[in-house]
């Protein structure tokens, strides 16, 4: 039988209310615990402090010289005496809202940690494998359940393997998070079954180490890597993930992330290309390639679509497959500027032009995009009047600054986008005929999303990752039933509802899945038209037949146009690797 001795970690000192920030540091960094016991003079238990409230306290600026008394948790303190039995302690790990418990002795005076990786460490030193393990514990069935409870709860993923680096259990948070079957990794080398745990570097090195911050699926997770010795020498290792603890940092993320977004756009760069564009419709996938050989050219490129249908996507992936890439790429939402200000952000202004005006003038759009791309969005908002002046800068590639007389010439590639109907607006002339022609030289008509659900499986792979990152949650899937809705549904928002459907569902999911209970009302009933909801399974079938129709359908004319190279198809099809084998294998290709 293996006592509480056996797995605890010893102290023999602790902090008190008066140590400072900077050796609770130190003492945590000493002995690698996340809960640390607060004594008092006489060594009796009388607080704890967390590693959690310790990331706080850094975060909110804290000196590093400053005491800890005013934040030690002194409520709902568990003593676990040394002598508690199997059961009692089986109870209070499964109830306990933290991840240690402080051992005392019969004194009342602290005498160790048990955390529930000590817990798994000095099980598995009983034995030299989990059969042996599993054949012991059948004999005492209270150490069985123990470790169960501890594995089984433990709110990040496990991993063990052997000394030769044979997986020999993992929980269910651990395959939760990388979406594997555990009976088909079980007896696999873990450098083949998981490579980015790093776990193999511990058989050879037999120290503990932490991961850099890794990603998956848009889910950032650390990786705790820790050898598992017996009479000095290495029977195995456990790795734990973790990916659900990171919340404290989740903000300092967050600040990292605007930060990056923001100096994005202040270098005035494409934000996405061909490859961001993902469809596997085999409209869309013509559209891609016509477009491609269209941004090598220097010639105005005029996008049509509904709203959200990824136009502005297309301008950016343009962009970056034409020979200014890597000169400025300016945006300008013609819907969104007043009217009076339109045509000082266009073409900028003179000194003192107007009342308010800064001193030195300002430059205008067409000033920031020269020798680069200049992309107008909702151009079919435009004034009459400012669609005469931006009708002279295509033809003559010059302009006036407002309030000013020098001639300032530019060289800018014009890619133009609109939602609105420009020919009918042309007939009743609220556009003007001879600027539509300009504009009009090469024409892009991007399809809604409802004529092409073939993509909406890829998309939403696409976008959970991303998404994840955005809200700092951890989903990993969709459930089936949601995505026949999602199939269902007319989607007059396009992608860009798409988009925001999964925001607002992610956020509210549980348990790292999308359910039906996520979705907005309003497409459920949508979809659900009538009480008994055949509609709903009828249309769900009809599309999931096209979807795999169409898909095998796109992914021939990929592996033709690449003469069966799979990385390049995957490449055209906008998916990885992974994805295209799995698909290949599911439709039998």
């Amino acid at each position: 039988m293996i006592y509480l001795a056996e797995m605890m970690t010893p102290v023999e000192k602790g902090l008190s209310f008066t140590s400072t920030v900077r050796e609770a540091l130190c003492y945590m960094q000493q002995t690698r615990l996340d809960t640390v016991p607060v004594m008092d003079s006489e060594g009796k238990l009388a607080g704890v402090f967390t590693r959690s409230r310790l990331y706080g306290l850094l975060l909110d600026g804290l000196s590093l010289d400053d005491v800890i008394g005013p934040y030690v948790r002194t409520d709902n303190l568990v003593a676990l005496p040394i002598n508690i039995s199997p059961e009692e302690l089986e109870e209070i790990i499964r109830h306990s809202p933290v991840g240690a418990g402080i051992v005392v002795d019969k004194q009342e005076r602290v005498i160790g940690v048990l955390t529930r990786t000590g817990i798994v460490n000095a099980l598995l030193r009983s034995t030299r494998s989990i059969k042996e393990l599993a054949t012991e514990l059948e004999k005492v069935r209270q150490l069985e359940s123990l470790l169960t409870t501890v594995i089984e709860h433990a709110y990040d993923g496990i991993v063990l393997v052997d000394q030769d680096g044979l997986i020999t259990f993992m929980n269910s948070a651990l395959t939760e998070l990388f979406g594997i079957d555990p009976k088909a990794c079980l007896g696999q080398h873990i450098s083949h079954a998981l490579p980015q745990l790093g776990l193999e570097t511990v058989l050879s090195s037999k120290e503990a180490s932490w991961s850099k911050l890794l990603e998956f699926r848009g889910i950032k997770y650390l990786v705790h890597r820790v050898p598992v010795m017996q009479q000095g020498h290495l029977i195995g290792a456990i790795g734990k993930v973790i990916y659900r603890h990171l919340s404290e940092v989740k903000h300092v993320l967050r600040q990292y992330e605007f930060k990056s977004s923001r100096d994005a756009c202040e270098e005035k760069r494409s934000r996405f290309s061909f490859k961001d564009i993902i469809s596997g419709n085999e409209q869309m996938l013509r559209l891609k390639r016509s477009v491609k050989k269209a941004a090598r050219s220097d010639s105005t490129v005029l996008i049509r679509g509904e709203s959200g249908t990824g136009k502005e996507l297309f301008a950016h992936a343009i962009h970056e497959a034409s020979f200014r890439r890597e000169a400025p790429f300016v945006v300008i939402n013609c819907a969104a500027i007043p009217e009076h200000l339109l045509e000082s952000e266009f073409f900028g202004y003179a000194e003192g032009a107007f009342t308010g005006a800064k001193s030195k003038g300002k430059l205008g759009k067409f000033d920031l995009a020269d020798g680069g791309t200049l992309f107008l969005d909702e151009v079919g908002d435009m004034s009459p009047s400012l669609q005469a002046k931006l009708l002279r800068v295509l033809q003559e590639r010059e302009f006036y600054r407002v309030g000013g007389t020098e001639v300032i010439k530019v060289d800018v590639r014009i890619i133009a986008a609109t939602n609105r109907p420009l020919e009918q607006m042309v007939e009743e002339g609220s556009f003007r005929r001879d600027l539509y022609y300009r504009l009009n030289v090469i024409s892009v008509d991007i399809p809604p999303l409802r004529e092409r659900k073939e993509d909406i499986p890829l998309l939403c792979e696409k976008l959970i990752p991303r998404l994840n990152r955005k809200l700092g949650t951890s989903i990993v899937s969709i459930d089936p039933a949601v995505m026949e809705i999602l199939l269902a549904y007319d989607w007059p928002g396009n992608v860009r509802e798409l988009e925001n459907v999964l925001e607002r569902s992610m956020t509210f999911a549980e348990h790292g899945q999308v359910t039906v209970e996520d979705l907005p009302d309003y497409i459920v009933r949508k979809v659900a038209h009538d009480p008994s909801g055949q509609a709903v399974k009828d249309q769900s079938h009809r599309d999931m037949g096209l979807l795999a129709q169409k898909e095998q359908e796109a992914i021939r004319q990929a592996l033709k146009q690449t003469k069966g190279n799979k990385t390049k198809a995957a490449q055209l099809l906008g998916i990885s690797r992974s994805v295209l084998y799995d698909k290949l294998k599911r439709f039998s290709l």
